[in-house]
């Protein structure tokens, strides 16, 4: 390798590490802020959930596109015009002068969002070689996610304490401009042997629709609620052009989805798996932290400090994942991982009490399942591509990141109905009913988990036995006469 090339390689991972950062951290970094949103630019109280569904919606139902683009137009193309619309839908966010300005920011970031996370997870798998070159990238990939995700209240809640509101949206803007420009240097343009891939531009109007349907009904259901003609229909749109979807891809040359790929047991259940574990997992950050501030009395900037451990122990189970993986396999490590995970939060849900303390209930669980997420970045990342040629690595991404998006909408759906079920019927009220009801949501997270680990074990049950060589027929001697 030339200094050249030494010099841009030492660049590639920490922009790829920044992509998945900064989208993970920009799913919640806005929460803190929604008050202090509402009554600078007048956006009414019932509205106000649209600065994240925006977002959630725009990501959510382009993230099969953004992957395609990837093996279409190319990596690098798609890795600079993902950070480009982010950074400047970030700027205008901030500079928001309404509410429809602002909403229609936070939507073009999750269109941008949408170009970076899957490409940036292609590039990372083809550039480092399989074993523990990949499988160290992919724990990192994996810390940052989780580093993101957490820190998302934490900074949300200083910055809008320190600096306001349009903080949260510009702090983008001086770490997307820098990592823009190393990513010029860091990613090399691909050079093509063959006719690049053709775009399906029907499957991708249909896969967005159907997406994006999907998402609106799942997000909305804490106002209508799920027998509601308004979630039942947007569900019914969705079903409709999901099924469109599959048909055209059934059809066209150059499919968005390849639906062959989803028979290959490794990426089938690797996104089984990420569905199940972002359902509980997801839902599991947005009780504990209406735990430790409705029932605790924490602040926002303290509930922030305390998901800090959670990044430490995600850190601490990507750095046991590369040896674990080599000494007993992907499946067995995921397997592992979710029940571990399923392990927390069932102590969580055992202790979400009104008398009880940080150490018990949110500090000991906390360590217990961000391990166990942690130990699951490394080998979902190499199950999701094993088995998938090169010009599908991008399509593999996005069927992924959709997994993990979709996941974490329906978990939140379904979990929040759960809790307010249950806090409603509970015999005492106040913080007692609300710890009730985030008890029952943190239990069927857990179940959700367990379910997760138990696909994985059946699928690779299912694939040792397809694959196991026949018994040879018994041999007869022959008797003579």
């Amino acid at each position: 390798m030339t200094n050249s090339s030494a010099q841009k390689g030492r660049w590639l991972l920490p922009v790829l590490l920044t992509v998945q950062f900064v989208v993970s951290l920009d799913m919640s970094v806005v929460n803190v802020a929604l008050p202090d949103i509402g009554r600078d630019i007048g956006l009414a109280p019932d509205a106000l959930p649209w600065v994240i569904n925006a977002y959630a919606l725009a990501f959510g139902g382009l993230l099969m596109l953004g992957g395609r683009l990837a093996d279409v137009i190319g990596g690098r193309r798609t890795l600079l015009a993902g950070f480009a619309l982010f950074g400047a839908a970030s700027l205008a966010g901030g500079l928001a002068a309404g509410p429809g300005w602002l909403i229609a920011a936070r939507a073009l970031q999750g269109a941008g969002a949408a170009a970076l996370a899957p490409v940036a997870f292609t590039l990372l798998t083809v550039t480092y070689p399989p074993g523990a070159p990949r499988a160290r990238a992919l724990g990192l990939w994996g810390m940052s996610g989780a580093a993101g995700g957490a820190a998302g209240m934490l900074v949300g809640g200083l910055l809008t304490s320190c600096a306001g509101w349009r903080s949260v949206m510009l702090i983008n803007v001086p770490v997307v401009v820098p990592a823009l420009l190393a990513a010029r240097r860091a990613v090399p343009a691909e050079r093509r042997t063959g006719r690049a891939p053709r775009l399906d531009v029907a499957g991708a109007v249909l896969v967005t629709g159907g997406t994006s349907a999907l998402v609106l009904g799942l997000v909305r259901t804490g106002t209508y609620g799920w027998t509601s003609r308004t979630t039942l229909l947007a569900l019914a749109v969705s079903v409709a052009l999901l099924t469109a979807f599959a048909v055209v891809e059934l059809r066209v040359r150059g499919p968005l989805l390849r639906l062959g790929l989803l028979t290959n047991p490794s990426v089938l259940s690797a996104n089984l798996f990420t569905l199940l574990m972002s359902s509980g997992q997801f839902a599991a950050f947005y009780f504990t932290s209406l735990y430790m501030q409705q029932v605790l009395g924490y602040g926002p900037t303290a509930t922030g400090i305390a998901f800090l451990p959670f990044c430490a122990g995600v850190v601490a189970g990507s750095l046991l994942a590369p040896r674990a993986v080599a000494r007993f396999g992907p499946g067995t490590v995921l397997v592992t991982g979710g029940l571990l995970g399923a392990a927390g939060l069932a102590w969580f849900a055992l202790t979400v009490a009104v008398g009880s303390t940080f150490a018990v209930s949110v500090l000991g669980p906390s360590l217990v399942l961000s391990v166990g997420v942690g130990v699951c970045f490394v080998p979902l990342g190499a199950e999701a591509t094993a088995g998938v040629i090169p010009s599908e690595v991008g399509m593999a991404a996005g069927v992924l990141n959709s997994s993990r998006q979709i996941g974490g909408s329906l978990g939140l759906s379904v979990l929040a109905t759960v809790a307010v079920h249950v806090s409603s019927r509970a015999p005492h009220g106040g913080r007692a009913a609300l710890a009730d009801g985030q008890s029952a949501a943190l239990w069927t997270a857990a179940a959700l988990l367990v379910a997760a680990s138990l696909a994985v074990a059946l699928l690779r049950g299912r694939r040792r036995r397809a694959t196991a060589p026949a018994e040879p027929a018994p041999v007869t001697a022959a008797v003579s006469r």
